[in-house]
């Protein structure tokens, strides 16, 4: 017999003999006991947990403490706390601005006795409306500007994608020349011929960006995150296509028919 078992037959042995004695088991069902919290008149008399026999307690944190009574589980069962389903999410908490929008769900079921507590009941998320309750549109300041090498507009020019386009309209298009505030480090990370690019965006160069159809919007023929109406130290948002982790901040120049920067440091809106 292993020592293991020698030590559970001792237990046994002992608490039979000591019920034999007049040392009843006692406990939390015996005395009907389950308290919240930390009660100190919430005990009975018996064994505990910890194998000594005495006053025990049924109350909900003895568990921490390891003073329960025996049968504490048996008489207290953990229930784990239980929510409800999502909210739907909220509108934007304010027009025309990055902003959040809310969700939150109620508690069912507190946990007790040790069981899971409650998740977290409420979540944000980032989000900005374009449009206002009248209809009237907004929030372009705040969209940041998706750009990539001005290599990708020949390709996309060999490609039929702009039929409506010649058809529709004669406009030839316009360039934002922007100086560069900040970038983010991945944008030095890209070894890949077709990333290679974003090597040459650096703080405080001027880069020329073209906004040309398709990338142009429809009904106002601009292109999104164009800083169109921002103030000249206003702070705007650009982010690389092709490397999400590529982004940074820069601030317009000037709004020009032709571009008029190197090639290095001429981009497209996309």
């Amino acid at each position: 017999m292993d020592q293991n078992r020698r030590r559970c037959c001792f237990w046994v042995c002992l608490m039979g003999l000591l019920s034999l004695s007049g040392m009843a088991e006692g406990g939390c069902v015996e005395a009907g006991k389950c308290c919240k919290g930390r009660d100190l008149t919430c005990v009975s008399k018996g064994w505990r947990m910890d194998r000594v026999y005495g006053t025990c307690f049924c109350d909900q944190l003895c568990t921490s403490t390891m003073d329960c009574c025996h049968d504490y589980t048996q008489a207290c069962p953990a229930r784990d706390c239980v929510v409800g389903e999502w909210s739907h999410w909220s509108g934007c908490a304010i027009q025309c601005s990055p902003t959040y929008r809310a969700r939150s769900r109620q508690v069912l079921q507190e946990s007790e006795n040790g069981g899971e507590p409650c998740p977290h009941l409420e979540e944000k998320a980032g989000c900005l409306e374009y449009f206002t309750n009248q209809g009237i549109e907004c929030g372009h300041l705040y969209v940041p500007a998706f750009i990539t090498t001005s290599e990708y507009n020949k390709e996309r020019k060999r490609r039929a994608v702009a039929i409506d386009w010649a058809s529709n309209t004669e406009d030839s298009g316009y360039c934002v020349e922007f100086q560069i505030e900040s970038f983010s480090p991945a944008c030095l990370t890209q070894d890949e011929p077709h990333a290679r690019w974003m090597l040459y965006i650096r703080d405080g160069y001027t880069v020329c960006v073209a906004c040309q159809h398709p990338a142009m919007n429809v009904r106002n023929h601009r292109c999104y995150g164009d800083g169109s109406g921002a103030n000249r130290d206003q702070i705007l948002h650009w982010q690389a296509v092709g490397n999400g982790k590529c982004h940074g901040t820069w601030k317009k120049v000037r709004e020009l028919e032709k571009c008029s920067c190197p090639l290095v440091h001429s981009f497209i809106f996309t």
